[in-house]
């Protein structure tokens, strides 16, 4: 069936998350949020990355509506967030970073409190609590009381909590906090199986994190956002060194062929830590046909090639050269 032609007309989705100028200020001297402008759209795996202190939660609670902004707006599908945005909250799963619950219920009585707070009636609620507590692997522990609860438990039970409406809108603030390897894969692979039916945001200052489930992604810094766009767009505006070469040799080995590799058209080299060498290629060169050429030398050179890595994908290069760049501005911003 042939595809019907695009009018150029067709309606913008609304994002998700819209921000513009929001501003939180604490008692006059601490500014948490810093004349945010954002954009999250619709269905997306977003990454709000930074520091610990850059303002991540702080902006989380005021879409929640569980601070008011000193300046500016937020609005979540379109709807304004605020104190009295009962609806805007009703869109939004959220959960705390090392959440905590009444320890002496269980984790059923837990969720069907949430589920009658919800007004979610009880041929709905019943079902969902237990398709819940199956998808996060505490069928097992329904009999337990929640103060016995390990972290990573305690986490599982946290984002069944941010579920049990079935939101459109789920903010998870640092959800891999103090978990084990098996609870942090678990929980991450929960996070983009939820991508391809709701919107996430993720709040996190762990790259792997970002790096493994995003499409999109903001970086904050000392409040503000110093960048927002694909994960994409990040590294391919940011990279730094196209591949790096692992070489086993003399020194001196290594620095002739930077010498020589400085010569071909196009490719730039500069010798790292160890006996590895850090090769840039411009713009306008392709990648492929310059390692190629890069290869021959090394293959005439005495040195032997241990590995190739691929920078251009580097989450931590564009990260920190960001910061970097924010830090040098300084008064210029």
């Amino acid at each position: 069936m042939a595809m019907r032609p695009s009018t150029g007309h067709e309606p913008k989705t609304e994002p998700a998350i819209r921000t513009e100028k929001l501003t939180k200020i604490y008692g006059q001297r601490l500014i948490a949020v810093n004349n945010m402008n954002l954009e999250v759209p619709q269905g997306s795996v977003f990454g709000l990355l930074g520091p610990n202190g850059a303002g991540k939660t702080t902006m989380l609670r005021l879409l929640l509506g569980l601070q008011r902004p000193t300046a500016g707006r937020a609005e979540v599908f379109g709807k304004p967030c605020g104190p009295n945005a009962v609806t805007v909250r009703s869109q939004i799963g959220y959960l705390p970073t090392n959440p905590k619950f009444p320890g002496n219920l269980r984790p059923i009585q837990y969720l069907d409190l949430l589920g009658r707070l919800s007004r979610l009636p009880h041929q709905v609620r019943k079902p969902r609590i237990s398709s819940l507590l199956r998808a996060v692997g505490l069928l097992g522990a329904t009999d337990q009381q929640i103060e016995t609860f390990s972290t990573g438990m305690c986490t599982r039970l946290g984002i069944a909590a941010s579920l049990v409406a079935d939101p459109p809108l789920l903010l998870w603030d640092e959800p891999t906090a103090g978990l084990d390897p098996s609870a942090r894969r678990f929980t991450l692979d929960l996070i983009r199986e939820m991508g391809t039916t709701k919107t996430v945001v993720v709040a996190t200052h762990i790259l792997s994190d970002i790096d493994q489930i995003c499409d999109h992604i903001g970086v904050m810094h000392e409040g503000r956002m110093i960048f927002t766009g694909s994960m994409q767009d990040m590294k391919r505006r940011l990279r730094r060194d196209d591949f790096s070469l692992e070489l086993d040799g003399e020194a001196e080995e290594v620095r002739r062929l930077a010498r020589d590799l400085a010569g071909l058209e196009g490719v730039n080299a500069r010798i790292g830590a160890g006996h590895i060498l850090l090769v840039q290629v411009a713009e306008d060169r392709s990648r492929s046909s310059a390692l190629a050429e890069v290869l021959k030398l090394v293959d005439a050179s005495n040195l032997s090639l241990q590995a190739i890595n691929s920078g251009h994908n580097a989450t931590e290069n564009a990260y920190l050269q960001l910061l970097q760049e924010d830090e040098a501005h300084g008064f210029g911003r």
